[in-house]
C-alpha cells in the first residue's frame, strides 16, 4: 500500500518510455506507481497520505555533480551570503546590519557565491567602505578564488603586518610603507585565501550539526535532492566528516550525498590515498551517504586554479610523475576519481598519464572524470571517451565569463566549456555548481546559464547554437549525474523502482520566460518519499523540523540564504515558518521563537517563563 500519493500534477518523468504522468505513488522510499490519477488513486489505502498538486509542474529532484556541501555545511550558519543580491548598496546594507549583531571575537564572512558583475554598480566594495561599516568587527570577503578583501580589524585578527612574508602562489598587497592594505590576491593559486579564512573562529560541534542541517534545508528549498561532494581544501578526512556522518547515522540527511576524498598533504598525496584505501571502501554506505572515490584534488602539482584574471598557469614538470603514482594506487584499488582541470593543457597532460596507466591496469568500468574543463579541446574529448571517462561541468563561467572574455576574447568564450559538443559526441556529461565559493549553490542559475548562455551579470557569451534546450539542461542536472556517482537507474527519473525524489517548482520550468528560470524555487521537495520542504499550500505536509539557526546572531536567521529571501519574512507567514523550521506559530511571537528565547529576562528557564505567560515558543 502506498504511503504517499501525489495527483493532479504535470509530471515530467524523464523516462522516455513514459515521459508524462499526472500522479505517482510512493512506498518504502521508492516510486511504486507512475501514471494516471485514476490508476494511481485506486491504490490508496486508509493510511495513505494524498496531496493534490492542483495542476503544477513536477520534476525529478535536482542532483548537483560538484558541491562542497560537507565543508559548506560546517560554516553555513557563519556566512553572510551575497548570492543573488542585485546591488552592492543592498549587499553593504546587509553587511552593516550583520556587523551590528555579531559579537567579538567573531568575524563577518562573505565567502564566495557571488561576483561583482551581478551588482548594478559592477564593482566590489573598497577597503575604506568595509572599514566604515565595521571599524572593530573583522570582515573577510572572498570574491571567487581571485581575491579576498579584509578590513583593518580582520588584518589585526589574522596578524598580517609589514613583516609578514609573501605567501607562495599568492600576494599580500601593501602600501608605500610596506603595510598590508587588506587585499589578498591569488597569483596564481588560492592557497593564501584558504589559509587566511582558516584563521577565523569555528562553530562548536553542536552548532556545526545545526549549520549543516540549515544548509541542506536551503538546498531543499531550491529543489536539490542529491549531490556529489568534491571534498575541499582544509577539509580533512575523517575528522571533518564527523558531523555529516552523525547526521547520516541519525537519519537527518535531507540531501543524498556521495562523497569524494580530496588529498590534503602536498608531496604526500600517494600516502593519503594508500592510507584511505586501507580504511575506506569505494561505495561503502547507503543511498543517502556513500563513498564515491578520490578527488577532486589528486595531486597538488596538477591544480590549475581557475582565476581568469591571471594568465593560465603552467603545471610543473613533476606533474606527470606525481599523478601517475596516485592514479596507479586508485586503479589498483578500483577507486574511480574526479580531477579538477580548468585548461586543456592540463587535461591533455593528465590524459597522457591515464593512457599510460590504462596499458597496465585497464580503466574500463571505473567511473572517472574531469571536473570543470572550460577550455577542453575536441581531441581531449575523444581521448576521454576512448578511456571510458566523463566530464562534469559547472556554471563557473556564469560568474567569471566577463573575466574570460576580457583576457581571451569573445570568440574563445563561445564554447567554454563546449557542453553541447560533448553531448553531441556522446561523452558522459553532467552539470553542477562548484559551490559554495567560486559560484552559488543555486541550481537554477546553472540551468539558466545552460539554456540562455548568459552570465549572472547579463553578458551573452554563447550563440544559441551552443545553448541547450530545457529538457537537455534538466537531464544534465538529473539522470546524467547518476553515472558520476555510479547510480544509473537508481535515481534521476520519476520511474517505478527508482528512489522517490522529486520537486514541485514555483513556476513551470518548461513554459516560464527564460529570464525567470534563475529565480525559481521549490514549493514541495520530496526525498525518499519524505516531504523535506514545503511552502505555501504545501507547508502542512512537511515531515522535517530544523531548530533555529545557531548561534543566535547567525546571518541565516535574518537572511535565510540565496538573495536574502528571509529578510522579507515579515510580509510572509510561510517564510517565517520556513525560517525557524517548525510547524507551530506562537500567538504572541508568531514564528520568531528565537527572539522570545533570547530576550533578557530575570529567570533561568526562559521556555517555562514564556509558557507561564501564555506564549507557545516554549513548546517548539
Amino acid at each position: 500500500m502506498p504511503e504517499l500519493i501525489l495527483h493532479g500534477g504535470r509530471f515530467t518523468t524523464l523516462d522516455r518510455s513514459q515521459p508524462e504522468a499526472n500522479a505517482v505513488a510512493m512506498a518504502d522510499g521508492r516510486f511504486v506507481a507512475v501514471g494516471s490519477a485514476a490508476d494511481v488513486m485506486a491504490l490508496a489505502g486508509p493510511a495513505t497520505r494524498v496531496i493534490d498538486l492542483k495542476g503544477q509542474r513536477v520534476l525529478p529532484g535536482l542532483i548537483d555533480n560538484h558541491l562542497h556541501i560537507i565543508r559548506g555545511g560546517l560554516n553555513y550558519n557563519l556566512e553572510l551570503r551575497w548570492d543573488g543580491v542585485r546591488s552592492l548598496a543592498d549587499a553593504m546594507a546587509m553587511l552593516k546590519q550583520q556587523v551590528a549583531i555579531t559579537p567579538a571575537p567573531q568575524w563577518v564572512r562573505v565567502v564566495g557565491g557571488f561576483t561583482e558583475h551581478q551588482f548594478a554598480e559592477k564593482r566590489l566594495p573598497t577597503i575604506d567602505e568595509l572599514n566604515a561599516v565595521a571599524p572593530d568587527t573583522p570582515v573577510f570577503l572572498l570574491h571567487l578564488y581571485d581575491r579576498a578583501i579584509l578590513n583593518g580589524a580582520a588584518l589585526r585578527a589574522v596578524g598580517y603586518t609589514r613583516d609578514t612574508p609573501e605567501p607562495p602562489g599568492g600576494q599580500i598587497t601593501r602600501d608605500g610603507a610596506g603595510n598590508p592594505t587588506g587585499l589578498l590576491l591569488a597569483k596564481p593559486n588560492a592557497s593564501i585565501l584558504y589559509a587566511t579564512l582558516a584563521k577565523g573562529p569555528k562553530l562548536p560541534y553542536e552548532y556545526q550539526l545545526n549549520s549543516t542541517r540549515h544548509f541542506m534545508r536551503e538546498l531543499n528549498r531550491l529543489g536539490v535532492t542529491g549531490a556529489i561532494d568534491a571534498g575541499g581544501g582544509f577539509q580533512n578526512y575523517p575528522d571533518d566528516y564527523a558531523v555529516i556522518e552523525q547526521l547520516a547515522r541519525e537519519n537527518q540527511l535531507t540531501i543524498r550525498l556521495a562523497y569524494n576524498l580530496f588529498t590534503q598533504k602536498p608531496k604526500q598525496e600517494k600516502d593519503d590515498f594508500l592510507n584511505w584505501a586501507r580504511s575506506s571502501r569505494y561505495k561503502q554506505g547507503d543511498d543517502y551517504f556513500r563513498h564515491n572515490g578520490a578527488g577532486e584534488m589528486l595531486v597538488f602539482s596538477a591544480a590549475d586554479f581557475e582565476d581568469f584574471r591571471q594568465p593560465r598557469p603552467d603545471m610543473p614538470p613533476q606533474m606527470e610523475g606525481d599523478l601517475e603514482e596516485v592514479v596507479r594506487v586508485l586503479a589498483e584499488n578500483r577507486w574511480p576519481w574526479r580531477m579538477h582541470a580548468t585548461y586543456d593543457e592540463t587535461i591533455s597532460r593528465a590524459l597522457d598519464v591515464f593512457e599510460k596507466v590504462n596499458r597496465d591496469i585497464p580503466l574500463q568500468g571505473l567511473n572517472w572524470f574531469f571536473d570543470h574543463a572550460e577550455t577542453i579541446s575536441e581531441r581531449s574529448i575523444d581521448r576521454i571517451a576512448a578511456l571510458g571517462g566523463g566530464v562534469a561541468v559547472q556554471h563557473r563561467m556564469a560568474y567569471q565569463g566577463e573575466y574570460f572574455v576580457e583576457r581571451y576574447g569573445a570568440a574563445a568564450a563561445q564554447a567554454t566549456p563546449p557542453v553541447k559538443r560533448m553531448l553531441e559526441k556522446g561523452l558522459r556529461t553532467s552539470a553542477g555548481t562548484d559551490a559554495t565559493r567560486v559560484a552559488s549553490y543555486n541550481p537554477w542559475v546553472s540551468l539558466s546559464w545552460l539554456v540562455t548562455g548568459k552570465t549572472v551579470g547579463g553578458l551573452s557569451m554563447y550563440p544559441r547554437s551552443n545553448c541547450l534546450d530545457r529538457e537537455t539542461a534538466l537531464r544534465m542536472w538529473t539522470e546524467h549525474v547518476t553515472w558520476f556517482s555510479n547510480e544509473v537507474g537508481k535515481k534521476g527519473q520519476i520511474k517505478v523502482g527508482q528512489l522517490a525524489d522529486l520537486i514541485v517548482p514555483d513556476r513551470d520550468f518548461f513554459a516560464c520566460p527564460e529570464a525567470d528560470i534563475a529565480d525559481t524555487t521549490s514549493v514541495l521537495t520530496i526525498v525518499g518519499g519524505r516531504v523535506v520542504y514545503g511552502s505555501g499550500g504545501f507547508s502542512q505536509y512537511e515531515e522535517v523540523t530544523v531548530p533555529p539557526a545557531m548561534p543566535e546572531w547567525s546571518p541565516v536567521r535574518v537572511y535565510g540564504g540565496y538573495a536574502g529571501w528571509a529578510q522579507q519574512r515579515g510580509a510572509s507567514p510561510v517564510a517565517e515558518r520556513v525560517a525557524c523550521g517548525c510547524d507551530h506559530a506562537c500567538g504572541v511571537h508568531g514564528h520568531q521563537h528565537a527572539t522570545a528565547w533570547s530576550s533578557r529576562l530575570p529567570v533561568s528557564d526562559l521556555k517555562s517563563f514564556w509558557g507561564a505567560l501564555g506564549c507557545a515558543c516554549w513548546a517548539v
